[in-house]
């Protein structure tokens, strides 16, 4: 006979508690750690979104800047007369320079560190130096200037296409007589140089020098840093002579010469300086790295790292960049951008924190009776606590790793620290949420619990304190943010951020006090009625717990951030429609250089015939009119801008466009018709609309106006902010038909879809200097830099998951009851009752709580914008660098229609949903497996 097993009798007896509550209830573990999983997802990829973003607007930006903006250039002197010949040659010639280079780029404070393949060194002239050979191009008989430089590395970022490369013939020194060069080939065009030409350059001592060009070369990567930091290498340029009359015009253009070739610079009376060009590799810089890098740019302009640059260069070296104003305009837009930000995090957060409370409270209602009787048989509150801890952890701990895990797999941020503390933050709420709400509720066993109904409970006096304090950190909340923005001077405020959670929750705490007074009212009507289920709906609407209130406050802070979300989006595309067409005037433009080229009549006609163009507004624009003397003050040059319009026309234009609206009868000219053949009076008076500046200088009386389009009088007939033709905040509007010389400077279309191609087709065919621009394509200039898609997306995902956790909400408030309302619908059915009154009594049920929640949603987020509108400006969010984008100083809220009745349709839609679902359900289902003996529901 085989030995018995030595087990305990305690462990034969006892199942383990946490494998016996997962095989028990598998669906509701399942669902609780899709939740957990979810939600710890968000937490954990909002911050590396958001990281990511950040990080990839500042590599934006400052890839995107000039290379000659972005470059750190450190320059000096060559060295003076005062030092021994040879030795002035040393410390130019390659060697020496590209020494100083290895050591410059060993001593970049962090997080600087050099793209050493755009990087470059060299010596070159400052002064340029005329150049009389007879076959270079004279537009104006000024001879050509020339820049002598021996810039580094050149057959690595060039192609030779004629000659041969530039060499330094033994040992060159400053009494050279010939070198070697080559230039580009837009150098080669424009001055008409070919292999072997020579230029002679003079000599600072007497004499001069031959510079042979040996070869032509093409730039691999012209808009590379090499090519760029000083486009004059690349491409040759006309420079105005400034003259008393018109200007005039001569070439410069730059020769390359070997670096070995660069003391003969010193012969020359160019100025010489040895420069190192040290372009930032910008690949691994992170938005933290913000802070350290403009100190360590500071330092290298005028701090210690001058100091060290000038130990590896010398006393005289200089720094120079502008990099510090590119990472100081990026770090003032994410400053900007951040707390609209914060807003979208702190309601979504809010929003998932109410629903897994509400997740805690439909588990520990499901499990009441049988928590009740194990306190009531002994079981302590750390035991019961400890092992609704473990059960619960299993599920969620795993749930919210994998989330983190997803998170960072599916997001690009760099920084794992606040995405693991979001997540962690997730798992423990929902693992000490159930414990938690045990202990509390059953530190006493409890044999019955009495009802406390919705309609007739009354608010405890902790809960009035409580309700209190969320009333005056609300009102401070919305104060702040009104008076200060959502931008602070110490950062993002916590407080400030959450403004409209904290309106919605004071906002849902009224509903909830206000609700039981219609819901009496609604009873009384109903009970004089014949039908029974309208009455049974309302009193059971009314007998519901009162401790079931978390489904209407997560519906109104869901719905409210929804519609706060929808409002941003919906205000910044308002903002960049808006600055588009400040930008065009219209929904296209065709004009000349600076407004001020007569457009021919056949152009007009031609445009006015394209598909698409509906109406075609002529204007006449002449800038710098100069006004009159004031009556009172100084005298200023400033001039302004004269609009000669069609006053119906532009009237209409006006009007499509909401910028300037006016009635054309304004602009009618009331004095004597000019007789035919004769010219106008200088005295004629015109009625004008003048900007308010303009106004102001006028005055009420008419006054003398002299100007390209004519002498006459105006009078000021009214005043616009903004007009279509223009820009300016400086101008006056008037009929055209009254000016001396009248023309067409500008044309402004509007159409709904404009053929873009024939319309510059047929400005080109008017002539080569005619432009077309568009409505659309100035808007969609706006969207350009990874921060403002990024806010852009983390809004849309914000709306998008305010929505499902709403439903969510409406789902776990229906689940906490159908027991209960499955239980009920059974017993009726026995008594008479069919499908379709039992699906109309459950939607009779739900009903009350879900217009509750829908109404109060769309009255709550349409206060909470108008409340908060104020103080949140989407400047920054809506528009960056792009036409227009300077002339809108502010970008308010505004309500979004859709972003509000949406969800609440959706929310009452799911509630009659699923009231008729689980009717038919349990139609099925039949009364008796519901109705067994010994059941209390």
């Amino acid at each position: 006979m085989s030995p018995r097993p030595m087990f305990s009798r305690k462990e034969a007896a006892c199942a383990p508690w946490v494998r016996t509550r997962l095989r028990t209830a598998p669906g509701a573990a399942c669902a609780l750690g899709l939740l957990v999983l979810l939600t710890a997802f968000l937490a954990a990829a909002f911050p590396r979104a958001v990281d990511r973003y950040e990080d990839e607007g500042l590599r934006h930006d400052l890839a995107a800047a000039a290379p000659r903006r972005s470059m750190l250039e450190v320059s000096s002197p060559a060295p003076g007369l005062e030092v021994p010949q040879a030795a002035r040659e040393k410390a130019v010639r390659e060697p020496s320079v590209a020494s100083v280079q290895r050591k410059l780029l060993a001593g970049l404070p962090d997080p600087l560190r050099a793209d050493t393949g755009q990087s470059a060194y060299g010596l070159r002239t400052t002064n340029p130096i005329p150049a009389g050979e007879p076959w270079f191009p004279r537009p104006y008989g000024i001879d050509p200037e020339l820049t002598y430089t021996t810039q580094s590395a050149l057959p690595d970022h060039s192609t030779l296409r004629e000659g041969r490369w530039p060499a330094a013939r033994g040992e060159v020194t400053a009494a050279t007589e010939e070198v070697e060069a080559a230039v580009t080939e837009e150098t080669a065009k424009a001055l008409r140089i070919k292999t072997g030409a020579t230029v002679s350059v003079p000599a600072i001592r007497g004499g001069q020098f031959t510079v042979r060009i040996t070869g032509i070369v093409a730039p691999l990567r012209p808009e590379a840093a090499y090519w760029s930091a000083e486009p004059l290498l690349r491409t040759p340029s006309l420079v105005a002579k400034p003259t008393k009359t018109e200007p005039r015009y001569y070439w410069t253009a730059a020769l390359l010469l070997p670096p070995d070739a660069a003391p003969v610079l010193l012969a020359t009376t160019g100025q010489p300086e040895v420069y190192w060009r040290i372009m930032p590799d910008v690949a691994r810089l992170t938005a933290p790295d913000v802070p350290l890098l403009r100190s360590s740019v500071a330092s290298l302009e005028g701090g210690p790292g001058l100091l060290k640059v000038r130990t590896a260069v010398g006393e005289t070296a200089t720094v120079t960049t502008d990099l510090d104003e590119i990472v100081s305009a990026y770090d003032g837009m994410r400053q900007a951008i951040r707390p609209v930000v914060t807003v979208a995090a702190v309601g979504i957060g809010a929003v998932a924190v109410i629903v897994l409370l509400m997740t805690g409270g439909l588990i520990a209602g499901r499990r009441h009776n049988e928590l009740a009787l194990l306190r009531a048989r002994g079981g302590s509150l750390r035991s019961i606590g400890g092992r609704l801890l473990a059960e619960t952890a299993v599920t969620a701990v795993p749930a919210a790793a994998l989330g983190l895990l997803l998170a960072v797999l599916v997001t690009g941020g760099t920084r794992l620290g606040p995405s693991t503390v979001g997540a962690a933050a997730v798992g423990a709420l929902v693992c000490t949420a159930l414990p938690v709400r045990t202990v509390l509720l059953h530190r006493r066993p409890q044999l019955q619990s009495g009802r406390e109904d919705l309609v007739s409970v009354r608010p405890s006096r902790r809960r009035t304190v409580a309700e209190l304090t969320l009333l005056v950190l609300a009102v401070g909340a919305v104060v702040a943010l009104r008076r200060r923005g959502t931008g602070g001077e110490g950062g993002t405020d916590l407080l400030v951020s959450a403004a409209p959670v904290l309106v919605a929750l004071i906002a849902s705490l009224v509903l909830i006090r206000l609700y039981p007074l219609p819901l009496r009212l609604a009873l009384r009507s109903v009970a004089r009625l014949r039908g029974a289920v309208g009455f049974l709906a309302l009193a059971r609407a009314g007998r519901s717990s009162a401790s079931g209130t978390l489904p209407l406050l997560a519906l109104l802070v869901a719905l409210t951030t929804a519609a706060f979300g929808g409002s941003v989006l919906a205000g910044v595309a308002d903002a960049r429609d808006t600055a588009a067409v400040l930008a065009t005037g219209a929904d296209a433009r065709i004009s000349g250089q600076a407004d001020s080229a007569p457009l021919p009549d056949g152009l007009v006609r031609t445009v006015s015939g394209t598909d698409g163009v509906q109406e075609v507004a002529r204007v006449q624009i002449e800038y710098g009119v100069s006004l009159p003397s004031p009556e009172h003050g100084f005298e200023d040059a400033r001039g302004a801008t004269l609009i000669g319009v069609d006053p119906v026309t532009y009237a209409r234009l006006a009007r499509s466009t909401g910028i300037g609206t006016f009635t054309a009868d304004r602009l009618k000219h009331t004095g004597p018709p000019t007789p035919k053949g004769t010219m106008p009076s200088q005295d004629r008076v015109l009625p004008v609309l003048a900007s308010p500046s303009v106004a102001e200088r006028l005055g009420d009386r008419p006054r003398d106006l002299q100007s390209m389009a004519g002498d006459f009088k105006v009078r000021v007939a009214g005043t616009v902010a903004h007009t279509p033709a223009v820009t300016d905040t400086s101008f006056m509007i008037v009929d055209a038909a009254s000016l001396t010389h009248r023309q067409t400077t500008a044309l402004l279309l509007t159409g709904d879809r404009l053929d873009a191609k024939a319309l510059r087709a047929a400005a080109h065919h008017a002539g080569e200097d005619f432009t077309v621009q568009l409505r659309s394509e100035a808007r969609a200039a706006y969207v350009d830099t990874p921060m403002q898609v990024g806010a852009e997306r983390i809004y849309t995902a914000a709306i998008a998951a305010g929505a499902g956790y709403a439903l969510l909400a409406v789902l776990l408030s229906l689940l906490r009851t159908a027991p209960e309302r499955t239980t009920l619908l059974a017993r009726l059915r026995t008594m008479g009752i069919g499908t379709r009154q039992g699906g109309r009594l459950l939607g009779f049920e739900a009903m009350p709580q879900a217009l509750l929640a829908a109404a109060g949603g769309l009255l709550v987020g349409r206060a909470t914008i108008a409340l908060l509108a104020p103080g949140v400006d989407l400047v920054h969010l809506a528009l960056s660098t792009g036409p227009g984008a300077g002339l809108l100083y502010s970008a308010p809220l505004r309500a979004d229609p859709w972003s509000m009745v949406l969800p609440a349709l959706g929310v009452i839609v799911l509630t009659a949903a699923v009231a008729g679902v689980q009717a038919w359900w349990t139609g099925r289902r039949g009364s008796i497996t519901e109705l067994r003996a010994g059941d209390s529901r």
